[in-house]
């Protein structure tokens, strides 16, 4: 049986969780290409430079890196690039534009998947709608090293079917209580309506690595208790950093214009961890599918 004829089969089905079991099953991994979810319980944690500066640190490790633009409804991805993109998944949904005429290479390894903009319909995708962001994508297998999927905050079903799709899910939290809160109730979600029990925590904007551990100790106490199934692996921290705004106003990404900077280091050291990460979830195959 062929994708498309399993794409038709798993459409047909009235239960969607059903579905989605059965994709999953039907999910084909490429040795080659790694999908990691980078999301957040709340907006205003950094989320979006960690996905733009993690892409720059991972090209330093001559990594292509595709950046899609999962926050489908509200994308700022671009214009944190500076990037003034023709089109973008509105138009990969809608059939005008395949999804390799969307994707802007930005430098040497990083790519950039835009996503619409002020677009409600997009702000919750259907099932028509993912299934077509799932073909479009098997296309992409050969080209990627890592994609990136930058998806929205909070616990909308779109956030929560990307990361459960990827390979790996990398919750960003920063020090403030309802960051901590929020990220909890994400990954409570992520387990109880998709069964996922791995996740990567990077604590952002922390003022310390004393402060980011126990950013990351009072977390994960609060997971152990109360959900004790879920692995929380601390992949590391990136410091607060003014150097970051200064970068965020210019539209560049702070590991190219100011690489000796506290926030840059970090995100070196992320991404050779990155490098180093086992899939939590292990697929087979030759092709990406999401959802």
């Amino acid at each position: 049986m062929d994708q498309a004829d399993t794409l038709r089969k798993i459409a047909n089905k009235t239960n969607f969780s059903e579905r989605q079991k059965e994709m999953k099953r039907e999910k084909n991994n490429n040795e080659s290409v790694r999908i990691i979810a980078v999301t957040s319980g709340k907006g205003g944690v950094g989320k979006t430079n960690v996905v733009a500066n993690l892409a720059f640190a991972l090209g330093k490790h001559d990594k292509n890196t595709l950046i899609f633009d999962a926050d489908t409804g509200l994308g700022n991805v671009d214009i944190l690039l500076g990037l003034a993109p023709k089109y973008n998944l509105k138009h990969v949904l809608k059939r005008e534009r395949d999804i390799k005429d969307v994707i802007i290479n930005h430098k040497k390894g990083i790519s950039v998947l835009p996503a619409a903009s002020g677009i409600q319909e997009l702000a919750e995708l259907n099932r028509d709608q993912r299934l077509i962001i799932s073909e479009e994508f098997d296309s992409l297998a050969d080209n990627y090293d890592y994609i990136l999927l930058d998806t929205g905050a909070g616990i909308s079903s779109n956030v929560t079917h990307f990361c459960a799709s990827a390979h790996n899910t990398l919750v960003v939290v920063s020090p403030e209580p309802t960051s901590l809160t929020d990220a909890y109730a994400l990954i409570k979600v992520l387990f109880l309506n998709h069964n996922q029990k791995q996740f990567k925590l990077l604590i952002n904007l922390a003022k310390s690595d004393k402060e980011a551990t126990e950013v990351y100790r009072q977390l994960s106490a609060v997971i152990h208790k109360f959900l004790p199934l879920i692995s929380v692996d601390y992949i590391g921290y990136v410091l607060y950093d003014e150097n970051m705004a200064k970068s965020v106003r210019m539209q560049k990404s702070i590991v190219d214009f100011y690489p000796y900077s506290k926030a840059s280091k970090g995100f070196i050291k992320l991404a050779e961890k990155i490098t180093g990460l086992e899939p939590a979830l292990s697929l087979t195959g030759n092709k990406i599918n999401l959802f």
